[in-house]
């Protein structure tokens, strides 16, 4: 496969990769000169011009490229829809696991992801790769345009409303090093020691390998734990902007590389991990679902945080008491048409009734507020029999909206790629939750659990659901995982597993349930279809070893991997550029 990255265009702010062809290691060099890209509108409406530049960080996660779900792509040689940020993480970080089985077998090597077979010229590795290095190098480039603005003639500090402060300058720039440092954290979780693309390089350089997976951590880190002490207390009154990030995002993050810190660099870090979440506690701690008199700050219902107005739970939302959901990506039915992102995580996982053969079992895309289902994703046997099930129901509220065997679904996988052999792991819908935040919840006339409101619902192919990336019950979970490591406090750990599972409605934990093998299953049944399962399994030393799923490995019972598996390869086509300036992953 080829890869080739288009140019890049915020609206009328041409920010040209120019140079940026097929060579491999270009996916990793920086644009043009910045002085090469100042177009007479950044001197005319700095405000507006850098304002579309910064947008193509954040757009960077969202959607594929310029026009489309699959038009005018960043990455050529891959299918767009495919090739989409969000989605490729979810393939890489979902489908090896033990949580779905993808029952397509679609170009590029997705079926070898499904079962842990991959080689080094996997195609959907080798494109999303490519997507990881692209969004570094725009948020890269981003930043020598924001730092030179005064150097090519941009007035800095203005008066009147197209004028933009040196402060606003600066908030930006703090926020493109955090989307930076979200794709690095994906770059070292699966490829462990990626090369160094950063801003301080002269333009047209060719990036280095990291002198090791846990140097490019350290050096990550470094910086966005510069972000965070350096982030302005009263930034916008205090309010996060919706669709921006705030402290919350930036401090979650740490988080996440903190307690993955012993296997990206053989060091644990768990106080670290905990002192961060515990800031993050702290200030959420005003309202939300209350837990034995204590209020949390989640939200009152799990199913509303996956829901067509989920932003209610945004950064900026309408309910800031319940701003569980610390960092998402923003969608819209009209504006952001991805074939990744919810639109994937919505019409994977259903069928349409109308049209479905005896085969496809029964389902209705209007319980859901959708207009399209893919039928091609369903659980694993071993994510079910997390859940605790009678006569195809569960009292954990989590899978509450699950289609099982009254509705056609066997728990089993026997056949990989039948739709019906495997429950239907219905969480991300287009349905409304309520005002406060809660979801009506009733049984149909077919005994078949419903919830939430489908009037006024446009059920086109695109939902209004937006994508958490990290959630304030994570935060709780890794608090709770770090008091096993002797970090924090024991009893406030097991407090903080019990403020996830009373909200689920699952039984209350004494302190000997709460170890590693119980954490993990919390996490499984809490985070399902949220891109942190392989992350989790290799953590608890689960992925290679010591735990099998069915399918795994390309056995129907499942069968252990290689321990190298415990990382992807960098690709062949990469390699095949460096040469022997870049060590491949051990095992391959």
């Amino acid at each position: 496969m080829k890869s080739i990255i288009n140019k890049l265009f915020i609206g009328t702010a041409l920010l040209a990769a120019a140079g940026l062809t097929s060579c491999v290691g270009d996916l990793d060099q920086l644009p043009d000169d910045p002085s090469t890209i100042m177009e007479p509108s950044f001197k005319d409406n700095p405000r507006e011009a850098i304002g579309r530049v910064m947008a193509k960080c954040y757009q960077g996660l969202a959607v594929s490229g310029q026009t489309g779900p699959d038009g005018d792509c960043d990455i050529k040689g891959i299918d767009g829809g495919t090739s989409q940020w969000t989605r490729g993480l979810f393939m890489l970080n979902e489908f090896p696991t033990d949580e779905v089985m993808w029952i397509y077998d679609d170009a590029g090597g997705v079926k070898n992801l499904t079962d842990a077979t991959w080689g080094t010229d996997n195609g959907v590795n080798y494109g999303i790769y490519s997507r990881f290095y692209v969004h570094i190098a725009v948020c890269n480039n981003f930043l020598k345009v924001a730092r030179s603005l005064s150097a090519n003639g941009v007035e800095v500090g203005g008066s009147g409303p197209k004028a933009i402060s040196q402060e606003e300058v600066d908030q930006f720039c703090r926020e493109a090093r955090a989307l930076r440092a979200y794709s690095y954290y994906n770059v070292i979780d699966l490829w462990g020691r990626g090369v160094v693309a950063w801003d301080d390089m002269e333009f047209g350089s060719l990036p280095q390998q990291a002198e090791s997976r846990a140097a490019l951590f350290d050096k990550v880190v470094a910086d966005l734990e510069d972000v965070l002490a350096t982030w302005p207390e009263d930034i916008n009154g205090g309010n996060v902007v919706y669709g921006r990030i705030g402290k919350d995002a930036v401090e979650g993050l740490l988080c996440r590389f903190y307690v993955n810190s012993e296997v990206f660099t053989g060091v644990p870090r768990w106080n670290e991990c905990w002192n961060h979440a515990q800031n993050i506690i702290n200030r959420h701690k005003t309202g939300g679902y209350v837990h034995h008199g204590e209020t949390t700050g989640l939200a009152v219902e799990y199913l509303s945080l996956f829901c067509g107005n989920n932003d209610k739970f945004m950064p900026g939302g309408a309910l800031p008491d319940q701003n569980e959901i610390l960092w998402g990506v923003p969608y819209d039915e009209t504006y952001t048409q991805p074939y990744g992102g919810t639109t994937f995580l919505c019409n994977a996982g259903v069928i349409d009734a109308s049209t479905a053969k005896l085969d496809k079992g029964f389902c209705n895309l209007s319980w859901y507020g959708l207009g399209n289902g893919w039928g091609c994703m369903h659980a694993r046997q071993q994510l079910a029999e997390k859940f605790v099930w009678a006569d195809g129901k569960t009292s954990d509220n989590r899978a509450y909206l699950w289609l099982t065997e009254n509705a056609g679904y066997t728990i089993t996988n026997n056949a990989w790629n039948k739709f019906t052999d495997g429950y239907l792991c219905i969480k991300f819908t287009n349905l409304l939750c309520n005002a406060d935040g809660t979801m009506d919840k009733f049984v149909d006339d077919n005994g078949l659990n419903r919830a939430g409101q489908t009037e006024n619902i446009c059920t086109k192919y695109y939902p209004n659901t937006d994508l958490p990336l990290i959630r304030l019950a994570d935060i709780y979970l890794m608090a709770a995982e770090c008091t096993l490591h002797g970090a924090g406090n024991a009893s406030d750990g097991l407090k903080y597993a019990n403020f996830v599972r009373g909200r689920a409605g699952a039984s209350e934990w004494i302190q000997s349930d709460l170890n590693e093998n119980s954490i993990l299953d919390e996490r499984a049944r809490e985070l399902y279809l949220e891109s942190v399962r392989r992350t989790d399994l290799v953590r608890f030393n689960k992925f290679a070893g010591g735990y099998t799923w069915n399918w795994k490995g390309g056995s129907p019972a499942g069968t252990t991997l290689d321990p190298s598996r415990n990382l992807y390869p960098l690709p062949a086509n990469v390699i095949a550029i460096y040469g022997s300036k870049m060590q491949q992953n051990p095992g391959y």
